[in-house]
């Protein structure tokens, strides 16, 4: 009888120490929140398609310890990534700046056919602060597609494929538009065009989306297909997101090619407000570009939280990458996530539930995660 109780203990105990570590995944715990604005998506799984990856961050003896959660994260399965793309395009637009002589953050340049002059450190801004398509084709123009590619894959930091800018009527051409670059005040010099190779359709699960899409204004009556689409996986944008925040962690061959001033200003431009560059705050607020915990809300972030992230939404898909920082309670932590919201199943249709489910999701996934974050023991 003895042995059977021993038996029985040793069952309850592994039993105990099972269920300890099935319910020891922070992400799972804040998605198993019964907050409707958790609730409602997480009952409907297979209509939102979300992908997420949360990273603890611990640190000690000089080093740091990055722990990564996942939640349905698959480079295999297709999300179109919209505006978050504008992240590598400064990456590598820095760079190559950091590589040519001639070429500083500072030096003015208009695109070829254009009116508009601006600088690359402009151009960086305007891509974080209030996620400017016209910014980042300006860095297509000088970088072009194939070399962007290159640099964010030469690291290791993960599969990557830029075909197209983004909302212009050139979207797709591989052959970039010359930068008139100002050599000094009077004096001009004219880039070359880049002709870079023309994008295979990706071979991905989930390439083809919907029952529809408008196409000239008539309804296309089958799946809308991204296999010709921007290409950029929830892993590579959080690995690129750890290269910029913490390049310290890696070793110096993986390390991206930037000087000390241009990793400042890509990391000021992730973190500054609209109203910080002279936005105005009633039509760019706070979170205008800014999802996870505070994008289902107008009110100011408050100034002890710090969030270097970038956003895009397109095609019903909204997608954060995000470091978050709380200097007041000294807690930090990362979160890439996507999120579907396209109810009807038509795409070009402009009728997206962004507000209604989308943003309030990742609002909520934030501060679910913030909170269990507060309690953490380090």
């Amino acid at each position: 009888m003895r042995r059977y109780n021993i038996l029985f203990l040793l069952l309850i105990l592994l039993s105990s120490s099972c269920e300890k570590k099935q319910t020891s995944d922070p992400l799972k715990i804040a998605l198993s929140s019964k907050n409707p604005l958790i609730k409602r998506v997480m009952d409907s799984l297979d209509q939102y398609e979300i992908q997420i990856r949360y990273t603890q961050i611990d640190r000690g003896n000089d080093s740091l310890l990055f722990t990564d959660f996942d939640f349905q994260v698959d480079k295999n399965n297709y999300y179109y990534p919209a505006s978050t793309v504008k992240f590598p395009a400064a990456v590598a637009a820095l760079e190559k700046i950091n590589e040519t002589d001639s070429l500083t953050v500072d030096t003015k340049f208009y695109i070829e056919g254009d009116s508009i002059e601006t600088t690359f450190s402009k151009a960086v801004s305007e891509i974080f602060a209030v996620s400017d398509n016209a910014a980042n084709n300006r860095l297509i123009e000088f970088l072009g597609q194939d070399d962007l590619n290159k640099r964010i894959q030469r690291k290791g930091i993960g599969p990557i494929r830029i075909a197209h800018r983004l909302s212009t009527t050139n979207a797709d051409d591989v052959t970039t538009k010359p930068l008139v670059i100002y050599l000094n005040d009077s004096t001009t010099a004219s880039s070359r065009s880049i002709i870079n190779t023309y994008p295979k359709p990706l071979v991905l699960e989930k390439i083809k989306k919907g029952r529809g899409f408008y196409a000239d204004d008539i309804l296309q009556d089958e799946e809308f297909d991204f296999s010709l689409k921007n290409y950029y996986p929830i892993e590579t944008q959080h690995n690129l997101l750890k290269h910029i925040i913490f390049p310290e962690a890696f070793p110096v061959e993986e390390r991206l090619n930037l000087s000390k001033p241009q990793h400042e200003l890509l990391l000021n431009s992730m973190h500054t407000l609209p109203k910080d560059l002279g936005y105005d705050d009633e039509e760019y607020y706070d979170s205008y570009v800014k999802f996870l915990m505070f994008g289902d809300s107008t009110d100011p972030i408050p100034e002890h939280i710090k969030i270097y992230n970038k956003v895009g939404y397109a095609y019903g898909t909204l997608t954060d990458c995000a470091y978050i920082k709380d200097v007041k309670n000294n807690i930090d932590f990362m979160v890439t996530a996507t999120i579907l919201v396209n109810k009807d199943g038509i795409f070009n249709d402009n009728i997206y539930e962004y507000d209604e489910v989308g943003i309030p999701f990742l609002a909520q996934l934030g501060r679910e995660i913030y909170n269990l974050e507060l309690k953490r023991h380090r």
